[in-house]
């Protein structure tokens, strides 16, 4: 069964395509690594995945679940930490879904909150302002707040980029954990070592698919070398689509 079928797909901005023409699928329950050079599409085809974008052309089946329940971690640069919001708060609202946007915190969803949180190594930071993280206390926060979502489909956009290494092995540890609750899990990553040791699968994108499957057979030194050149040669300036 396909958590994600990808039907001829193109997506980008204004007109512009940043994601040419892509066909393929998810199976449910994957682990699947996306990754590319610097521009390759990988965060506007995640965009695509979770509703943000709708698709120039092509369709994205998503095996019958709401956009709005897929648990989506963006890349660190749109998270507003200067938000006045504290860790136990920014965590609680991945209960959003269940309690209601309005919906009070109880007791139990305390305990809920408190337990996440004790998960990812952050019991005791309940009450500080997110400002004042470091950049691995708020990846730990936001993995914290996708336990919290439950949800079947859990796409991270480069979620260890800038953390420390303590850090990365132990959110790998919640991917792995995902993974096991057969749970699909998709993440762009630059770092070819984690990839290799963590995700059987892997999309090798460079604004188009270079190849797909296997990691080991995807994350060769041709195909990598094709997907810097079909980057580099890409036209910053070609038309836009049609309107």
């Amino acid at each position: 069964m396909s958590a994600l079928q990808f039907r001829n797909v193109t997506l980008g901005y204004d007109r512009h395509p940043a994601v040419h023409h892509l066909s393929g699928e998810i199976a449910s329950g994957a682990l699947t690594a996306v990754v590319g050079p610097n521009g390759a599409g990988k965060s506007t085809l995640f965009k695509g995945i979770v509703g943000v974008l709708t698709p120039f052309s092509g369709e994205i089946s998503r095996g019958g679940i709401d956009p709005r329940e897929i648990a989506y971690l963006p890349q660190a640069a749109e998270i507003d930490r200067s938000f006045p919001i504290n860790v136990f708060d920014m965590v609680a609202m991945g209960l959003w879904r269940k309690a209601g946007l309005f919906g009070g915190i109880g007791t139990r969803e305390r305990d809920v909150v408190e337990r996440a949180l004790s998960t990812v190594g952050l019991t005791g930071f309940e009450s500080r302002g997110i400002g004042t993280l470091s950049g691995g206390q708020m990846q730990r926060m936001l993995f914290a707040r996708l336990l919290l979502q439950d949800a079947k489909l859990i796409v991270l956009d480069e979620p260890f980029n800038a953390i420390d290494t303590k850090t990365c092995a132990d959110l790998l540890e919640l991917v792995h954990r995902w993974h096991g609750e057969k749970r699909t899990v998709l993440a762009a990553l630059h770092d070819f070592e984690v990839v290799r040791a963590n995700f059987p699968d892997t999309l090798l994108l460079a604004r188009e698919q270079v190849a797909w499957g296997a990691t080991s057979k995807v994350l060769t030194p041709d195909n990598l070398a094709k997907a810097r050149h079909m980057c580099e040669a890409f036209d910053e300036e070609a038309a836009a689509c049609a309107a």
